[in-house]
């Protein structure tokens, strides 16, 4: 059975919903989970699931209905972990200073084998520094980089760098092509993917330095690379292509921005459905097609991201996540131990 290490007390809303997650996620997809985090916590936690069960969304956006699992048939086993590394504390010196945190010791079982994957919603910069140090990298990958999936009109995305590396070189944004390929074929299922770098514009000699010195690197092996060539931002849902490669920076900035643009178109509409009472006939009868948008949009259906360029899996959730994202990143995680992603990505890279 696939196990399954679990940052219980990273996110917003840790302990609880960390806790449920996962545990929704180990009954749904048959693993085994390893809690980490404060023990009384944590034991505290799995009484109330095993009582009460616990009030989630499930992602959709028509009301909360109440899970029940049975906690006591699922495997699961508690590590202690004294300390928390909170948001605001820098990394580097966070994972070095408090060994015993709950994200340190959950890397550190994914290293010793004591679980397959891990999943984190805490610090985003913890959790990378933690996995780059303790599992360390894949040969030939100079930086590890977090592939994001996107929806699009047709098929998933993916958009790798979404936010590990802020200054890259050109052969770093060449070695996320190669991994964005390999996870978008094996995990996304998607045949010979197509590989685009984002840019200001379609033409060759846009962009930075940056941009157009990966151009011409992934442009001089384009059958390897399937290169369809720039893809502005406006292009990114659309499909034109299936990997989309850029730095950290502008990786993370593209993602924000997108999801503030969707919750901000959604409340418009809402708001509009409320102005007047033909709105309200109209957002009455539209509301099944909205909520089947909403779910193909929602984070929390995607679960969490996957660093790439590891010797190990870890699935980064966002600091928000409540039961419903966990239990789709324990999914996640599982997806990417069955597909065999890391082994992959050294064969692409001739290991």
């Amino acid at each position: 059975m696939t196990r399954i290490a679990v940052d219980a007390m990273g996110g917003d809303n840790a302990p609880f919903e960390i806790v449920a997650g996962a545990v929704w996620g180990a009954a749904e997809y048959g693993v085994g989970l390893e809690l980490v985090g404060k023990q009384d916590q944590i034991e505290q936690c799995l009484e109330t699931i095993q009582k009460e069960g616990f009030l989630s969304d499930c992602g959709k956006a028509n009301g909360k209905k109440r899970v029940k699992i049975d906690v006591k048939s699922l495997d699961i086993k508690i590590t202690h972990a004294s300390e928390i590394i909170e948001m605001g504390e820098a990394p580097g010196q966070a994972i070095r200073k408090k060994k015993n945190s709950s994200i340190v010791l959950t890397v550190n079982s994914v290293a010793t084998g004591s679980s397959e994957a891990l999943v984190a919603a805490g610090s985003t910069g913890a959790a990378m520094a933690s996995s780059l140090f303790g599992l360390g990298r894949i040969q030939g990958i100079d930086r590890p980089a977090i592939a994001v999936t996107l929806p699009t009109m047709k098929k998933p995305i993916v958009v790798i760098d979404g936010g590990a590396n802020s200054n890259c070189t050109p052969q770093m944004l060449k070695q996320f092509a190669i991994m964005g390929m390999t996870f978008s074929k094996n995990v996304l299922g998607i045949e010979n993917p197509r590989v685009g770098v984002l840019n200001i514009g379609e033409e060759a000699g846009k962009g930075n330095e940056l941009a157009q010195a990966t151009y011409n690197l992934l442009e001089e092996e384009k059958e390897k690379f399937n290169f369809m060539g720039n893809v502005e931002g406006r292009e990114l849902f659309l499909n034109h292509c299936d990997v989309v490669v850029c730095d950290g920076f502008v990786g993370n900035v593209v993602l924000k921005v997108t999801e503030g643009t969707s919750s901000l178109l959604f409340r418009m509409i809402k708001e509009q459905f409320k102005s007047d009472f033909l709105g309200m006939i109209i957002g009455m009868l539209a509301k099944p097609f909205m909520k089947r948008i909403y779910e193909k949009i929602n984070y929390e259906e995607f679960g969490g991201c996957l660093l790439l360029g590891v010797k190990g899996i870890t699935v980064i959730s966002h600091g928000r996540s409540k039961a419903y994202a966990i239990k789709n990143a324990v999914r996640v995680a599982k997806e990417a131990v069955v597909t065999g992603v890391n082994s992959k990505i050294s064969e692409s890279l001739g290991n």
